[in-house]
This record gives structure tokens, sequence and C-alpha cells, in this order.
């Protein structure tokens, strides 16, 4: 083990100070709509770069290029950015016609009076479809309104239980970004993350699904209607069966796109002529999140030659203690990681490489580690008042003539409150394995 070095964690840091504080003076100072998205992520990154490079004077340039090469050419970091882009290409070719397909069967097939329920399992359902959280909520924010306009349901619990259903699919879609980064930077299979992950959020979903019905036990609804095409659903069946299965990952997402664009194309939801443009849309979606990857790949590897995460290392082994104190500690790096980006993709990137050592020093799985890692970033994210998850619902509110606050949601956000309770149950309560491979 190298000599620890706390000033290696300079440019972490750096990073923090600049995204939360530039983040703060936007969206609560100046008062600009969705202040902390519109900081470029990746100029930050660059500035923190800059600073790793900067520090350990006694190596040379040359060796530093060397050592960011190395961070930003392992297996891991390019089978990432290459599960990103088929992702991406996998939702701009099914879009949202697909999506809005999957939400609105599940409301035609349950009574009514559930509706608020129906809404938090539309939102598990979309989300694990289509793997992006700010996606599901951007299409099912409205539909929650119109229900609780309608109805008479509480508008933030109707908001709140799109949110939680959201963050349920957030961490366990197989081609989610949280659930991708995860994954391929603890370097184990997503079936086996989602196995691990599925046991913690099955009881916080059930447990949330049992409480929203109780909350509106009683309530008169009007039903509502909507058109929908089934067959639209069956790239994200095939996606969701494939993955659980075990197929090798580009081959589920392979079978997802063709699948999907065969579909697209004979139902008339995309013109052929739109076809490869929507993938192109679809790929551009991720570069951002691509390029945080490389750069965080960058300065990992030279805060790691300086010492940095043998300095932090040693500073959580005096702070948790064994094998679930380390689990706990984890957990709470990606959700400090987490207050600091507002992204629980970046924050997953961040502590993957300290992570996976914290995961040597106490004897944790790898697919253990990446659940820990996803599931404690999908609870803080899923609470986080300036998270892209809380401004796009109050947005999305706010387009359909109605005024909430984080402050009336947060109240009535049962997922990401069960979903920590459950984690705490699982490090603590419920023993593992023995033995652990991966």
């Amino acid at each position: 083990m190298k000599e620890g070095r706390k000033a290696a964690l300079l440019p972490i840091g750096i990073f923090v100070v600049l995204y939360l504080g530039l983040g703060i003076l936007f969206e609560y100072v100046m008062r600009i709509p969705m202040g902390f998205y519109n900081i470029p992520i990746v100029v930050v990154f660059l500035i923190a770069l800059l600073v790793a490079c900067i520090q350990n004077r006694e190596l040379p340039l040359n060796e530093k290029l060397v050592l960011m090469g190395r961070g930003i050419g392992d297996k891991n970091i390019v089978i990432m950015i290459l599960i990103f882009l088929e992702a991406g290409m996998f939702v701009g070719v099914v879009g949202r016609d697909s999506a809005e397909s999957v939400a609105y069967w599940l409301l035609s097939v349950i009574p009514p009076q559930y509706a608020a329920a129906v809404l938090f399992l539309a939102a598990c359902l979309v989300s694990v479809a289509m793997g992006t959280s700010v996606g599901t909520i951007t299409l099912l924010t409205p539909i929650g309104v119109a229900v609780s306009a309608a109805s008479g349901f509480d508008m933030p619990l109707c908001v709140a239980s799109v949110m939680g259903g959201a963050m349920f699919g957030d961490n366990l879609s197989f081609i989610s970004d949280t659930t991708i980064a995860a994954c391929q930077g603890q370097g184990c299979e997503m079936r086996d993350k989602f196995r691990e992950n599925f046991k913690i959020a099955l009881p916080a979903a059930v447990l949330t699904l049992a409480a929203i019905l109780f909350t509106t036990l009683g309530a008169d609804v009007v039903p509502t209607e909507h058109d929908y095409n089934l067959i639209q659903t069956v790239p994200y069946i095939l996606v969701l069966a494939c993955g659980i299965i075990g197929i090798n990952v580009f081959i589920v997402l392979l079978i997802g796109i063709v699948s999907g664009g065969i579909i697209m194309l004979a139902t008339g939801a995309i013109a052929p002529t739109d076809l490869l443009s929507s993938m192109g849309a679809g790929t551009s979606g991720m570069f951002e999140t691509i390029m945080v990857a490389v750069l965080v790949s960058a300065i990992c590897a030279l805060i790691r030659e300086y010492g940095g995460f043998d300095a932090l290392l040693s500073g959580i082994k005096k702070t948790f203690k064994g094998k679930k104190g380390g689990q706990l500690g984890m957990g709470l790096l990606v959700g400090a990681m987490d207050i600091a980006t507002a992204n629980n993709t970046v924050a997953i990137v961040m502590a993957n490489p300290i992570a996976a050592e914290m995961a040597d020093v106490y004897g944790v799985s790898k697919r253990k580690t990446a659940s820990i890692l996803d599931t404690f970033s999908c609870v803080f994210q899923g609470v986080i008042p300036y998270g892209a998850q809380m401004l796009v619902a109050i947005s999305a509110a706010a387009e359909m003539g109605y005024s909430v606050s984080a402050f009336d949601i947060f109240p009535k956000l049962f997922y990401p409150y069960l979903l920590l309770v459950s984690s705490l149950i699982f490090i603590f309560v419920i023993p593992g394995k023995k033995t652990e491979q991966n």
C-alpha cells in the first residue's frame, strides 16, 4: 500500500466546491430555473483534472499522461462506454410512444379507484423498461397530475408515486446508466447485480404500494381512458426478459434495437428515413455521460498514484469497522458524491474505484458492491430537492397549471425512504453468504 496523502483528494474537493457552489448560486441566489443543470459538468471535471495534473510534481507529465491513458483504457471503462452508446441507440429507436403504451396499458387494466397505486406500478414498469428515472417522470407526471385533478387524489402523493416508481426502475433496469456504471465499474454481471438488488428493492416497493393504498383508501375516482399500442411494449419486455435470463448485455440491447426498429416501423410510429437519425439522437444523448466516465477515470488514476485512495481507505477503516460497517461506508460514500453532484450516475462513476478497493479490504463481493452503490445513489437522488428528478416533476406539474413544491412532495416519497430501510436491514440484519466470489 502506498503512503496515504489526503492532499491527493484535492481534485475531488475542487469539483465538489465548484459544482455544488455554482449550483447553489444559480439555483437559489440568481433564481435560474434548473440552475444545477446549467453547469457544464465536463468543464468542472476538466478543472479538477488540471488540479490532479499539477499535483505530484515528482512525476513527469509524460508519465501522468501514461497513467491517465491506462485509467481510461481499462477494460471495464471501454465496456461501459460501448454499453452507454448501445443503450442510447435503443432508447432513440423505441422513443416516447412505446413508454406511453406501457403506462396507458397498465392504467387500463386496473380499477380506477387504485389510480394512485397504478401510477406507482406504471412508473416502476416504465422506468425498468426505459432505464431512466428522469424520462419516466417527464412522461408520467402529467398523467399523475391529470389523475389527481380528475379524482381528487392528493397532488403531492400522485407526483411522489411517480417519482418513487421511477427510482425503482432506475435502480434495477438493465439499460439504466446507474446499472451500467455500477456493474462495469465493479466488473460484475448485470444479472447478478439485478438479483442482489431485486431482493432489496422488492420489499421496499411492496411496502410503498401498501402505503399508497392505505393513504388513498376509500377515495372515489373518475375513470380515465387513453389510447395505447400494446405491440410497442414488446421491445421493452424482450430486453427485460433476456437480461434476467443472463444473455450477454450487448446481445440483449441489440435484440431491443432490432425488435424496436421493426415494430416502430411496422406501426408507423417512426418513418424509415428517421430511423437512423433517431439512433444518432439516442447515442448523442449519452455523450456527456461518456465524457464524465472518461475524465473521472483519468482523475482517479492520478489520485490513486498520489496516494489519495489509500488515505481515504485508511480514514474509512478507522470510522467503519468490519464487513457490515464497510458496506455502510460504501453507501454513505456514494451518497455524499450524489449530494455533491446531484447526479447518481456521476456519483457512481466517481465512487467506483474507491468502492472497489474498499470491497477488497472488507471482503465484499463485486455484485454486492455494485448493488450498494446503485441502491444508495438512488435513495439520495430520489429525495434531494435540487436533483433532476424533483425539478422535472415540479416543472411538469407547473406546465399542467398546478403548483407543487419539493416540501409538499417530501412526506409522500415512501419508496426512497423504505429502500434505505430495506438496504440497512440487508446490510446489518440479514446475513450474507459466507463465501462470495462475485
